[in-house]
């Protein structure tokens, strides 16, 4: 089975970067529809990626779980996002979603730390309530955009939430790039040299 999970975190990177830099440069602009393209390809990868790791589990089952539900809510967020910055229309009713999406990247988040579910299980727990934070606060940011404060305070969790993604991101492909050599079989080591070979005809 392939293991993508590296995909999945380096999307949700670029999401959460796009995220922010919107947050402070696009939200309450006039046109948002540039803004709509990388929008719709972080919902894109994280859609089809995260559905077939939730249906085909090619990691153990609680991460999976998270990573492949997680996935999926944050893409159709994004991709809705993408369809509301084309046709102009506001994303307050997003946030309503965000908000219950946010509450469950945060519990995942606490249940990581809970049952240490990694060697350090700070890091994802803490990127999991950090992005989470972000959905549940979204609908405040988006209704007081005026807020440059507010505003400022949502990017700055975006950012902190992808640095800890990016470092989790750069661990994943260090370690998947690994090439693990098989192990020597016994039938190996009874394989005959050339010299043996010719001592046994002999």
């Amino acid at each position: 089975m392939i293991d993508y999970v590296t995909l999945l975190l380096v999307n949700m990177v670029c999401a959460l970067v796009v995220l922010a830099f919107f947050l402070w440069w696009g939200l309450g602009r006039a046109d948002t529809g540039p803004w709509a393209p990388a929008f719709g390809l972080c919902g894109l990868v994280a859609t089809v990626a995260g559905f077939a790791t939730t249906f085909t589990a090619p990691i153990p089952k609680p991460f999976s779980m998270a990573y492949g539900e997680m996935s999926v809510l944050l893409g159709v967020l994004f991709l809705g996002a993408a369809w509301a910055l084309t046709r102009g229309w506001s994303l307050l009713p997003l946030s309503i979603y965000a908000f219950f999406a946010g509450w469950a990247a945060i519990v995942i988040g606490v249940r990581f730390i809970d049952l240490s579910l990694t060697p350090m299980p700070l890091l994802p727990g803490a990127g999991f309530i950090l992005t989470g934070l972000g959905g549940v606060g979204a609908g405040v940011v988006l209704w007081r955009h005026d807020i440059r404060a507010l505003r400022l305070a949502g990017v700055l969790v975006m950012l902190a939430a992808a640095a800890i993604w990016a470092f989790t991101t750069a661990m994943g492909y260090w370690t998947h790039m690994k090439v693990e050599r098989p192990p020597q079989t016994a039938t190996s080591w009874l394989q005959p040299s050339p010299s043996n070979a010719d001592a046994t005809a002999s």
